[in-house]
């Protein structure tokens, strides 16, 4: 009986101090991961009318709790970077800057591909052909950043799907 009166002295303070909670929202943010990133490419310049911009194309997923919003990018293959979507305008889909950035919903996704939203780099310092690698910094609403090297792949759609123009009626 000593010894159960003995364990359990030791012992509940010990379970009793697990079982508050003393983390801090901070602290729970901080063990969520931030947005991640897959599946990036870049559309080689090789072979294309204009070889002074292109798109990075990828897959962003939030696995946290609220809204992260990809608000730039930046690369120094490019003089100029932007976050671009197609838009219908005056009857014509037309490719433009998105104001605000691109929303990755709370435990969900948003993808950046051909003919939707995409990172545009513009201005290129040298034509991109397949096998180059791009560094690219993405930076999102909750003051994170990611780092990349993103591969150039030929793009294999038609030149209709990245710039598509409305269907006759």
């Amino acid at each position: 009986m000593k010894l159960l009166a003995a364990t359990i002295a030791v012992a509940l303070p010990v379970l009793l101090s697990s079982c508050g909670s003393d983390t801090s929202p901070q602290q729970v943010a901080a063990k969520t991961p931030g947005v991640l990133v897959e599946d990036a490419w870049v559309r080689a310049t090789v072979g294309t009318k204009d070889t002074t911009m292109t798109a990075a194309f990828l897959s962003l997923t939030n696995p946290g709790n609220a809204e992260v919003k990809l608000i730039s990018a930046t690369s120094p293959v490019a003089g100029m970077v932007q976050l671009h979507e197609m838009a219908m305008k005056d009857g014509k889909m037309v490719m433009q800057e998105k104001a605000g950035g691109v929303t990755v919903p709370a435990t969900s996704h948003a993808h950046l591909s051909p003919g939707g939203d995409h990172i545009m780099l513009m201005n290129l310092k040298s034509p991109l052909k397949p096998g180059d690698e791009v560094p690219l910094t993405l930076k999102f609403s909750d003051n994170t950043t990611h780092d990349l090297k993103v591969p150039v792949k030929v793009f294999t759609e038609e030149e209709e799907h990245y710039h598509p123009t409305p269907t006759p009626q």
